[in-house]
């Protein structure tokens, strides 16, 4: 069962400080500074600023960390057995039998875990890379997995969850859900049906880091009302991520209708001149709308991961921005 703790926001010197503990005044080594806090959902109180157990968690703490010393604590797992796994966390990676080195201070330096590519990998190494991975960051993904592939892997990992369309595996640990979610969403748009590989690769990137994502395919630009037809829905998301071969005019058309960033992802998908993605990825490169980034041809996994990046540094600065409200508010808290 988790433990209850409570984010309380003090002003000590000229710096906004945030502390966790449970039951005591907080000392010294209790305080994080304002630059360290992450995406932590902060809501004023009259005892300063709260959040649930699970926010803290996925910011303030080393969540795996955190969980590891509860698992001595709890008996699952002897002090030896532990001591090795901090020890071997130490290092920075991890020996994968003959053939891996796990960076295991990835989350910790990136805000999100190392990714399998599962391209040219066997699935005994897929399994693994995986299982390792699942024990340092509670989930492990694997991308480009093929079926055949999959069912090996699920052979050797019951516990894996293949996602066909997107050709992605997730292991998580014993007992964990899924992550947190970031505050705002993600609109994946897709201009064909002979995108869905890509598209569905971008959301279940993006759903496994955590955010909240709505697809709305099948909307060239050859059909524009389309797209204008569920313009109040693609308004609203924080991150627009535009999937688009052939001519790959649809991300600079979608970049000129909101607000908010636009990621495009050119695909392979066209004809001769297409030129197998370099047509519609030079077309997103001199895109006339302003602000268009753009990642490699058929990389729905490197926009699921930009798209998760912005919503956490949005989240970030939220909660930076309620932590300061909060402590000006209560100055003499404490």
């Amino acid at each position: 069962m988790a433990t209850s703790y409570e984010l309380k926001t003090y002003r000590r010197r000229h710096d906004t400080c945030l502390y966790w503990r449970k039951g005591r005044v907080p000392s010294k080594g209790d305080f994080v500074t304002q630059k360290t806090c992450c995406s932590a959902a902060v809501s004023s109180s009259n005892n300063g600023a709260t959040t649930s157990a699970g926010a803290v968690e996925s910011t303030l703490l080393d969540a795996n960390l955190l969980s590891l010393l509860e698992a001595v604590q709890a008996g699952r797992l002897q002090p030896e057995a532990a001591a090795l796994q901090l020890r071997e966390r130490s290092a920075g990676y991890q020996q994968v039998l003959d053939f891996a080195q796990v960076d295991s201070w990835r989350a910790q330096r990136t805000g999100f875990p190392e990714v399998v590519l599962g391209a040219g990998k066997s699935a005994e190494q897929i399994a693994a890379i995986m299982q390792q991975l699942a024990k340092n960051d509670q989930v492990a993904m694997a991308t480009r997995v093929e079926p055949q592939v999959s069912e090996q892997v699920q052979a050797l990992l019951p516990d894996v969850v293949y996602n066909a369309p997107g050709r992605i595996l997730t292991l998580r640990a014993t007992g964990v859900r899924k992550q947190p979610r970031l505050p705002g969403t993600v609109a994946i748009i897709s201009s064909g049906t002979s995108d869905e590989l890509v598209a569905e690769e971008c959301r279940a990137t993006a759903d496994v880091m955590g955010c909240y994502c709505f697809r709305l395919s099948d909307v060239s630009v050859d059909g524009l009302h389309r797209i204008l037809h569920n313009l109040p829905a693609v308004r609203a998301a924080d991150v627009v991520v535009v999937i688009s071969g052939t001519d790959g005019a649809l991300p600079a058309v979608v970049a000129g209708l909101v607000e908010a960033p636009v990621i495009a992802v050119p695909t392979s998908v066209g004809y001769g001149a297409a030129l197998q993605g370099l047509t519609p990825l030079l077309s997103a490169l001199t895109a006339s709308s302003p602000g268009v980034s753009v990642v490699n041809i058929d990389n729905g996994f490197g926009a699921g991961m930009l798209a998760a990046r912005i919503l956490r540094t949005a989240a970030k600065l939220r909660a930076q921005a309620a932590a300061a409200t909060a402590a000006s508010a209560y100055p003499n808290a404490g």
